[in-house]
């Protein structure tokens, strides 16, 4: 389950932009005439809804008679549905003696009820209630030797309560109709449970939710609790988690934004209530205070009646929410310090109205002319001016309050208050009114384009309505959808006056320093024997909803020769698609030259952005594109480098003009050279700080050896000697070498073949490439033990393996295997080792597919568990890779949900491209789903395990082990085969 914090960002992605264009740009967004947005109210298949007129969404908002809130949106896109179900509770209303609770909850109601996750209710129950009653009795005991005693009797009663459980039969009833995601995430305010499902299944969803929330069981508690532990143990490690925190603690002194985390204390997590928990459901879980939320392809009529049907049992409830006292204002500026081993940072955070303020349309503009990614105050003058190594902002806006945070990283040799200082500045500059105001012109043409994208998708649309009834049971909505039109008409003064109100010396500062946090205390792992998980079991009801009737759908597989147009433009293939939806287009250069033929190619790529021209100085590039609401960036993988340009249609002509007269014409800078050099520099020096990223270069290393993709970068004394001259050769030449040019958007191919021929400057014939830098994979013939120390509570184990040549016959297996061994949480694998043995939070593996024909499988398996369980995690594993459990009522679960996904799954927009330039990569001319979907049938568990025999079990691998020296030994570390343990200038080539 996620533990997140539902933020809302308002940072854009957009590169660069042209208020050289003086004369209103046809992009911007004009506000529409007051009273656009108002309620009306209609009746429909016996229900009646409101609705909100000019709603994009159509959506209809309706409240059963038990108080449930029922929210639909229709997008026929696709054959799927996304689906929230909200409760408005998260750890603001825990109690103060149990923090942690609400997650808790949200982790156990994927344990099933009565009905489902259970062999024999009558014998379990029994068993759970004498659990209920040892964990009382724990939390009451203080002597450290009864609590021990008590625990390992609450351990055997959970080992014999077990064997009448089923675990994961939620995960088995959704995969078995197809679901995908099934997920939950807690926060202050909010618990959400999310799926994502084919439309043809909502019987059987809502017959599972209808029983999930009638009378959950707290099964299999203890194994949970412990993936709980492991889960705030990751949190230890997370220095951002921990700044975060921090600051909130500061910023709210009373408020429980502040002084409750959502995950909770680690005494409280120790002592765990199941009758707090019980309560806590009793008391939240009530229709009056939860949502059914639902985007996609479905008739509301019919959908509305269903929702009644299953979920009106519910009875209502009065509901009494977190409703504090205001906090006092904050009169003098609070420091705070955070140590850890990544890289050092600053953070500045102040309080913001609340996200349902009158205020908060200006308080976004506030935030965007600080921070857009392109052109605010902290943009052009600290980023793009290269006075820190990298910095921003952004709002976090929440139902009592807001948040809103500056931070920075700081060069080499730059103090953190100096980092503090600059962005100051900037917020002085903006409370002087020393900005541009017509970028709150562009600021609302950029939120205009973004809202078209998030409607595109049932995610998108689904997590608006979600906000709305999180916030304000959608009583907001009226504002919520009239924020763009709010924001076109906030002026330079109001934007002054709200600075001068809110951004005083009332902020919070919380410095992320290096070094050794002493404060951590991790949660200890209690002793917990493996319980049973019973994977062939299924319950009456997982039989009863599988045999509800799901209407027909039938797949829709790409073909790439109807469903993808071609043409030319010069000597370029064109890869064309029309957009039918709106008017938004993408644009992609497709270059086959990447980081394998030049190490220097992403550096000038990142030298451009400081870069002016013959025309227009870099700040007024970056203004251009974001005015025209069009954002490009340039990505180099290891074969290719692709330069996308998105945008609105109508500014397609001055965009793609602006970005080919950016790359011919770009002008050397040294000083932003030697800038960006120290930058980089500081970058590589910060990267070798962090356990992620170090992690990547052990599992590179493993792959192909000590020369490879992860560090073929610069030597930092290459770095040092680049010139200008030999960065503005690459980028000046960059389209005078072959591409593709991919392009969905509303023109019809003529119209855009012949308007990209005249825009986009191609020479006659174009250059040959370079020859490409070749890596191969390592045969792994004997055991090895690849180690990275770092300062951390956890250990994280990779096993690598490279397998066998490229064999598309293979596919079918392979996505099955991966199906049912690693790849969610009904597998063989999570199942395993988090539910039966409670080893770790995250767990998963997976048999790789290669992106070229003339590589390699691979296999790779992650486990990240507490240094103390290290041994029985690697055992764990091991016992799983070498012996495929077998397991037929699962297989049969993994088949189903792979049909019923690929049934309703449509590959759509660009998106078509790019699956056949990946398939093209592979040799293949076809949609490989279609293969894996005709064989599903024929395939056994025979098959699976000949395969594991063959390329997993009882073979040599390399295990890439980041974890602390103090707790993970190398005489621990030597049981598994001969340790290396790899410097970072090994790891990262520098």
């Amino acid at each position: 389950m996620q533990f997140i914090k539902h933020a809302l960002l308002a940072g854009t992605l957009a590169l660069g932009a042209l208020s050289v264009v003086e004369a209103h740009i046809p992009g911007h967004y004009v506000a529409e005439a007051p009273g656009k947005y108002e309620w009306k109210t209609a009746s429909s298949g016996g229900f009646t809804y409101r609705y909100l007129t000019n709603d994009p969404m159509q959506a209809r908002f309706y409240t059963l008679k038990n108080g449930l809130t029922v929210i639909l949106s229709v997008n026929k896109k696709e054959p799927r549905i996304f689906t929230f179900i909200p409760t408005r509770a998260g750890s603001n209303t825990d109690p103060r003696t149990n923090t942690g609770l609400a997650h808790y909850l949200e982790h156990m109601l994927f344990k099933g009820t009565d009905k489902f996750g259970s062999l024999n209710w009558a014998k379990e129950k029994p068993l759970l209630d004498q659990i209920d009653a040892l964990y009382e009795k724990y939390n009451k005991t203080k002597d450290e030797a009864q609590r021990k005693a008590i625990y390992k009797e609450i351990d055997r009663v959970s080992g014999e309560a077990a064997k009448y459980a089923i675990a994961n039969e939620y995960d088995k009833l959704m995969a078995g109709m197809g679901a995908q995601g099934s997920n939950a995430f807690t926060s202050y305010e909010q618990t959400v449970y999310m799926e994502d499902i084919p439309s043809n299944a909502v019987d059987r969803f809502l017959a599972v939710q209808a029983e999930r929330f009638r009378k959950p069981v707290l099964r299999i508690f203890h194994t949970e609790l412990e993936a709980v532990y492991e889960e705030k143990n990751r949190s230890l490690d997370n220095d951002g988690w921990k700044v975060q925190e921090t600051l909130l603690a500061a910023l709210f002194p009373t408020h429980n934004y502040g002084q409750q985390t959502t995950i909770g204390t680690v005494e409280h997590l120790k002592n765990p209530s199941l009758i707090e928990i019980r309560n806590y459901f009793n008391k939240y879980y009530v229709p009056n205070n939860m949502a059914v939320i639902m985007a996609g392809d479905f008739n509301p009529d019919e959908v509305i009646k269903k929702i009644d049907q299953k979920m009106g049992y519910m009875q209502a409830k009065p509901v009494q929410l977190y409703n504090p006292a205001p906090e006092k204002p904050l009169t003098s500026v609070i420091t705070r310090d955070v140590f850890g081993p990544t890289p050092e940072s600053v953070r500045i955070g102040y309080r913001f109205p609340s996200a349902v303020s009158k205020e908060k349309p200006v308080g976004v503009i506030v935030d965007e002319l600080m921070s857009n990614s392109a052109a605010g105050l902290i943009d052009l003058n600290l980023v793009k001016a290269q006075k820190v190594l990298g910095g921003g902002s952004s709002p976090e806006w929440m139902k009592d309050y807001g948040v809103w945070t500056m931070f920075g990283r700081p060069k080499q040799g730059q103090s953190l208050d100096e980092v503090k200082n600059l962005l100051l500045s900037e917020v002085e500059k903006l409370k002087r009114g020393n900005f541009d105001d017509k970028v709150i012109q562009s600021i609302v043409s950029n939120y205009k384009k973004r809202q078209i994208e998030e409607y595109e998708n049932n995610y998108g649309r689904a997590d608006k309505l979600l906000e709305t009834f999180v916030l304000a049971r959608g009583d907001n909505y009226p504002d919520q959808s009239r924020l763009i039109d709010d924001m076109a008409k906030v002026t330079r003064q109001q934007v002054i006056d709200f600075a001068n109100k809110y951004l005083k010396d009332n902020y919070v500062v919380v410095y992320k320093r290096k070094g050794e946090d002493k404060n951590i205390k991790k949660v200890d792992k209690p002793a917990i024997t493996p319980v049973e998980v019973n994977r062939e079991a299924q319950s009456p009801f997982l039989q009863q909803v599988n045999n509800m009737p799901m209407a027909d759908v039938q797949p829709v597989w790409l073909d790439y020769k109807k469903d993808i147009q071609r043409g030319k433009a010069g000597a370029a293939e064109v890869l064309y698609v029309q957009n039918t939806d709106n008017d938004l287009f993408r644009l992609g250069y497709r270059i086959p030259m990447g980081t394998y033929h030049s190490k220097v190619l992403p550096i000038a790529t990142q030298y451009l952005q400081f870069l002016s021209t013959d025309k227009y100085s870099a700040e007024e590039i970056s203004k251009a594109f974001f005015d025209l609401a069009c954002a490009y960036n340039i990505y180099s993988s290891g074969d290719y480098t692709t330069v996308r340009l998105s945008g609105l249609q109508e500014n397609f002509d001055k965009s793609v003009k602006l970005l080919d007269h950016l790359l011919r014409n770009c002008k050397p800078n040294e000083e932003a050279l030697e800038s960006l050099k120290g930058r980089l520099l500081k970058s590589r020096a910060d990267n070798k700080l962090n356990k992620g990223t170090i992690m990547q270069g052990l599992i590179n290393y493993a792959q192909y050896g000590p020369k490879n993709p992860f560090n073929n970068q610069l030597t930092n004394d290459e770095l040092k000697a680049l010139t200008s001259a030999q960065l503005l050769d690459v980028l000046h030449s960059l389209f005078d070498y072959p591409q593709q040019i991919i392009y969905y958007g509303p023109k019809s191919i003529g119209e855009f073949s012949q308007e990209i021929a005249s825009q986009h400057q191609m020479p006659a014939q174009f250059r040959p490439v370079a020859n490409r830098q070749a890596f191969t994979q390592v045969a792994q013939n004997q055991n090895q033990v690849l180690f990275a120390d770092y300062d951390m509570v956890q250990s994280e184990i990779f096993w690598v393996r490279n397998t066998g040549a490229f064999d598309p016959a293979a596919l079918p297996t392979i996505n099955l295997f991966n199906n049912y061994f690693g790849g969610n949480m009904a597998s063989v694998v999570f199942q395993t080792l988090r539910e039966s043995k409670a080893l770790a939070y995250s767990t998963y593996a997976n048999y790789d597919t290669p992106e070229r024909k003339d590589e390699q499988y691979s296999i790779s398996a992650y486990i990240g568990s507490q240094a103390d369980k290290f041994h029985e995690a690697v055992a764990g594993m091991n016992e799983l890779l070498n012996v495929l459990p077998e397991s037929p009522k699962l297989l049969e679960t993994a088949k189903t949900s792979m049909k019923k996904t690929m049934q309703t799954e449509r590959i759509r927009q660009d998106g078509i491209i790019y699956s056949y330039l990946d398939a093209q990569e592979k040799g293949l001319d076809y949609d490989t789903r279609q293969k894996t979907y005709e064989a599903l049938d024929k395939l056994s568990y025979a098959d699976l395990k000949a395969f594991t025999e063959q390329n997993l079990a009882n073979k040599p691998y390399t295990y890439c082990v980041v974890a602390s020296e103090k707790r993970v030994t190398p005489e621990d570390l030597a049981k598994y085969g001969t340790v290396k343990k790899l410097s970072l200038e090994e790891i990262f080539g520098y």
